[in-house]
């Protein structure tokens, strides 16, 4: 095999990958903020009370978990427009990553919920707090700190799936690079590029959010 690499002959296509990389850390960005709101309001619903609002988490949950992500972007939007929803295959991308990370990050957070001591919580009645005041204040931050990491990595794993978004013509760096390869025929060029820029994004997340940790946890060690 004698293959010669030609990564010049993607230079034309520079701007199309600039945008498509623009278009996928604004998917993360979003989905990452809302997908974690979402996963920490079903959390508490798992755990509420309320045998409704816990119905509706846990089936949700389930739903979500053991379906294909591919599965559940196509109806949001190819199914949806039947019942008169339709949406930009953008909004439907955000949506579907935002549905999907808050099912798996909603288990990540019950678990370190369940896992602080419950005399965290008679601390907390005792002291006249609330139901609402004890998860805000004295439950939520240490259950957080003790699932970060795998929050982080959920993330990740939200932030790579953002390439199945291009499936509905959503203009992120793998429908860039189905594009260029498309009409440069350079297909081993624009997906290794691809690749190494996922790669590079991953990294760049997990220092992120290694700074948000040190910032937001007063032991950030544990």
């Amino acid at each position: 095999m004698n293959y010669q690499l030609n990564f010049s002959g993607l230079v034309p296509y520079l701007p199309e990958f600039l945008a498509g990389l623009s278009t996928t850390i604004q998917l993360t960005l979003i989905s990452t903020i809302l997908g974690l709101l979402l996963g920490t309001f079903c959390a508490i619903g798992r755990i509420s009370q309320l045998s409704g609002l816990r119905f509706i988490c846990i089936s949700y949950i389930e739903v979500i978990r053991n379906t294909p992500f591919i599965v559940q972007l196509f109806f949001i939007f190819f199914g949806l427009p039947a019942i008169g929803l339709k949406l930009s295959a953008w909004q439907a991308g955000s949506i579907a990553m935002i549905i999907n990370l808050g099912a798996y990050s909603a288990e990540i957070i019950r678990a370190g919920i369940e896992a602080t001591a419950k005399g965290q919580w008679e601390a907390g009645k005792t002291l006249g707090l609330t139901r609402k005041q004890i998860l805000l204040y004295i439950i939520l931050p240490p259950a957080y700190q003790r699932v970060y990491p795998a929050l982080v990595s959920q993330c990740i794993i939200v932030m790579l799936g953002s390439s199945v978004v291009s499936q509905i013509s959503v203009e992120e760096l793998t429908f860039v690079a189905n594009f260029a390869q498309s009409r440069s025929f350079l297909g081993f060029e624009a997906y290794l590029s691809i690749a190494l820029i996922y790669l590079m994004l991953s990294i760049l997340m997990r220092q992120i959010f290694a700074f948000v940790k040190q910032r937001a946890f007063k032991n950030p060690s544990l």
